[in-house]
């Protein structure tokens, strides 16, 4: 099974809603997912995520699946934080440096520092984890410890389109990679595709593999401004 991991495009928060630059995003997608052969497709309840999962859904005449735990805010509401000057944020993306520091793969890292300053980190967390332990086991793989058990092995290509925090976090767990660095060394570009390989292997175990991360070939293709969410020019 291959998961297609894709965040929304260019968004308008206060509508949850996408921007041009974002719809043209969007319709940048369904001819690069096409070429992978998508055999289903879930979505964040969010707007923006529905919006930009819509032209794929369309051009390959597909339904597209709503999973509620994937909501952006949800993730929100646990990891996020009201910083020095009254305004919400992940508290997360305030300071790299700190997260990076003080040994960020301890295991209790919810206790590191700059993790303290959030309350429902480590609920928020362990929440995700738990939802995405269920949906994999829905598509025949089960978590135990750092590896899957094979309950059903298929050769789907699953497209799943949800957000930036969400995303960070959940790759963080799908790659078991300690929170607090893929926080502090990763991020995802609007409409990046993160590919994600489970091979099913003979021994009926299998480990994630990150094939693709934050990829943006069908924006060059498509002749879109090719940016680091309209801050850094690549």
């Amino acid at each position: 099974m291959i998961l297609f991991i894709i965040r929304h495009g260019d968004p308008i928060y206060e509508t949850d809603s996408l921007t041009k630059k974002g719809l043209m995003q969007a319709e940048a997608l369904p001819r690069r997912l096409a070429m992978h052969g998508i055999d289903e497709i879930y979505s964040s309840p969010m707007g923006r995520a529905r919006l930009t999962a819509k032209p794929t859904a369309e051009l390959l005449n597909l339904n597209i699946h709503i999973e509620e735990w994937m909501s952006e805010s949800l993730a929100w509401d646990d990891l996020s934080i009201i910083d020095e000057n009254g305004d919400k944020t992940w508290f997360f993306s305030k300071h790299n440096e700190i997260l990076a520091n003080d040994d960020p793969t301890r295991p209790d890292w919810y206790n590191h520092p700059a993790a303290k300053i959030c309350d429902k980190a480590k609920i928020g967390y362990e929440r995700i984890q738990a939802a995405s332990d269920e949906f994999l086991k829905r598509l025949g793989y089960e978590r135990h410890g750092r590896v899957y058990n094979i309950l059903d092995a298929n050769h789907k290509r699953i497209a799943v389109f949800c957000h930036g925090g969400l995303g960070l976090t959940w790759l963080s767990h799908l790659l078991s990679m300690p929170p607090l660095i893929f926080w502090s060394g990763f991020d995802i570009s609007h409409s990046g595709i993160t590919i994600i390989e489970f091979a099913n292997h003979n021994t009926g175990i299998t480990s994630p593999l990150c094939l693709a991360f934050s990829d943006l070939s069908h924006i060059y293709e498509s002749g879109l401004p090719l940016e680091h969410n309209n801050r850094l020019k690549l």
